[in-house]
């Protein structure tokens, strides 16, 4: 732009006085309006994707099964009732996301356009920063379905109704076009209604007492909002084999306030060889708190010791956790006064990891890392270092250490998402390593577990800056660029010095914790946005990967069928 102001002396006053008018039209528009995109007209949309073969091609199929052999014949009796349950949050999760599914996916035509349309809950590509493959249509409301796709910034400030900051309600406008607050479960009742006793039928074939009384309870949550009893309840439940996550859960499609979470479901299958290895690790939380790099006051809270660390084989995904790129770990429940109470569950999904490691890890690995450092990465080090990545969500801070009443992600706004991930992912780094020095991780040596690290930072930046994980990477890969912790080839290739990699770990762990202790939302804003970006040289460098066709995620071939029942 600054290039066109200097073409010629003869028009840089006027150029000059146009580039200032426009910069005043931007400005008067993003703190007054702040309107989302308006709404595509039908006569507009044209139901035929853009380049529909070689999108879909970003994904490969795996089957999500596992030994069903270790459930008892009453625990495969539940299972029929908890897919139809998630099926439901599928759509739920369309209506928020999107819109309605059949009306939608029943006008596309061409069967590589739907079945793209079908992975990104919408015409929206997850993976292309949220670029719409579907002709005609704007780009994403910032909002999503959360909002009215009119409403202004302004509009929700001056909305009296403190429910309107609720995880659990919509914002809509009433016949008279003015805002009003509508609960979650009044809006999608006959969806929740059915959900609930599905779910209910399900507990009654549940022989572990802890999840028979979970299943009910969060039956009834699903009916009036209120999770925090079903909370407690999923937490205190040690001896199942099968686990069910559903409900309202993350807020990463409201790009607005990140305020509304949207329905999900995963029905898992506990290894119980795995957990037992995960077990010993809990008990370090508060010494690991107290050894975090930063001054007492940014590490005073003391995190709940009465979660666990478990193992799983996923068996179904449903809702908001299907839609683009996948997860491979959970860290549950969000909910701060039941983290710091009881701590969170952390869920490691062995299949969908071993998924991502065969078919998309190694790969980008033998092209991206310095070759003499390519042997050193491996699935121990990845599935190590994803674990701690969730543990590491539950340490550091959950409220401003001036204010104890104000919560970080309250603080931190649009921003916090993407800080809370890169917060995660670098304490998580500093937690190997801490645990290594102590003798607790021997497994593989600590170069492996940095050098996983990297290969996965380039596996995750391909999910594009719209996802919170896609920010969160390219701030920490820009970081250890100009720490020297990280060094490009003139091949395009990246080494690590292993070194400075330690020292810039324990700077970056105390950078993100200062910033959310103190809830410094402009610190914040000015880090995401000029360093959560996929810089010129990165981009020419990684287009190696698309050239060579490997994936960018795993889409799934699930259900009762794939399980053989």
């Amino acid at each position: 732009m600054f290039d066109c102001i200097f073409v010629s002396l003869k028009f840089m006053f006027m150029k000059k006085i146009v580039f200032l008018i426009s910069v005043v039209m931007i400005i008067v528009s993003t703190s007054c309006n702040q309107k989302s995109p308006k709404p595509a007209s039908e006569e507009e949309i044209v139901y035929t994707g853009i380049d529909s073969d070689k999108r879909l091609s970003k994904y490969v199929k795996v089957k999500l099964s596992t030994d069903i052999s270790v459930l008892t014949e009453n625990e495969k009796k539940m299972l029929p009732f908890l897919f139809e349950a998630a099926k439901i949050m599928d759509d739920i999760y369309w209506l928020q996301s999107f819109g309605d599914q059949a009306s939608f996916t029943s006008k596309i035509k061409d069967e590589n356009t739907r079945q793209f349309a079908e992975i990104n809950y919408g015409p929206y590509d997850r993976l292309d920063n949220m670029f719409p493959f579907i002709q005609g249509f704007p780009e994403m409301p910032k909002g999503a379905n959360f909002y009215p796709p009119d409403m202004t910034v302004e509009e929700f400030e001056n909305l009296k109704d403190e429910t309107k900051n609720s995880e659990f309600t919509l914002i809509k406008r009433n016949d008279k076009n003015e805002l009003i607050v509508v609960p979650y479960h009044v809006e999608y009742e006959s969806y929740l209604k059915k959900a609930s006793e599905l779910i209910l039928k399900a507990a009654e074939y549940a022989d572990d007492a802890g999840l028979k009384k979970y299943l009910q309870l969060r039956a009834k949550a699903l009916l009036n909002d209120q999770y925090y009893e079903s909370d407690i309840a999923w937490l205190e439940m040690k001896n199942n084999t099968i686990d069910f996550v559903v409900g309202p859960i993350e807020h990463y499609d409201d790009g607005l306030f990140e305020k509304k979470t949207a329905y999900e479901s995963f029905i898992l299958v506990k290894d119980k060889i795995w957990s037992s290895k995960l077990a010993q690790f809990n008990k370090y939380l508060p010494e690991l708190q107290l050894s975090l790099p930063v001054m007492p006051a940014y590490k005073s809270e003391k995190p709940g010791v009465d979660g666990d660390l478990n193992a799983y084989d996923a068996i179904f995904y449903a809702g908001d956790c299907n839609s683009g790129s996948k997860t491979i770990a959970i860290n549950l429940p969000n909910d701060p006064k039941v983290q710091l109470l009881k701590g969170t569950r952390r869920l490691q999904l062995k299949n969908s990891m071993r998924a991502k490691y065969d078919n998309i890890l190694v790969p980008i690995a033998n092209v991206m890392l310095d070759e003499s450092q390519r042997n050193l990465i491996s699935f121990e080090a990845f599935f190590t270092n994803t674990m701690f990545h969730e543990v590491a969500h539950g340490l550091g801070i959950k409220y401003l250490i001036k204010n104890k009443n104000i919560e970080v992600k309250t603080a931190l706004k649009d921003h916090y998402s993407a800080i809370e991930e890169a917060k995660a992912d670098i304490l998580g780094l500093y937690m190997v390593d801490y645990l290594y020095n102590k003798g607790e991780l021997q497994e593989v040596d600590i170069q492996s577990y940095y050098t996983t690290f990297i290969a996965s930072i380039f596996r995750s930046i391909r999910f594009g800056s719209s996802s919170a994980h896609g920010k969160a990477n390219m701030m920490r890969f820009n970081f250890f660029l100009s720490e020297g912790a990280l060094i490009r080839n003139e091949n395009g290739t990246y080494k690590i010095n292993f070194d400075k990699m330690k020292i810039a770990i324990s700077k970056l762990s105390a950078k993100i914790i200062v910033i959310q202790g103190d809830g410094d939302y402009q610190k914040a804003a000015d880090w995401v946005n000029s360093e959560a970006i996929i810089k010129d040289r990165l981009q020419q460098d990684m287009l190696k990967l698309t050239e060579m066709n490997i994936p960018v995620d795993i889409v799934f071939e699930q259900g009762l069928s794939v399980l053989g029942l």
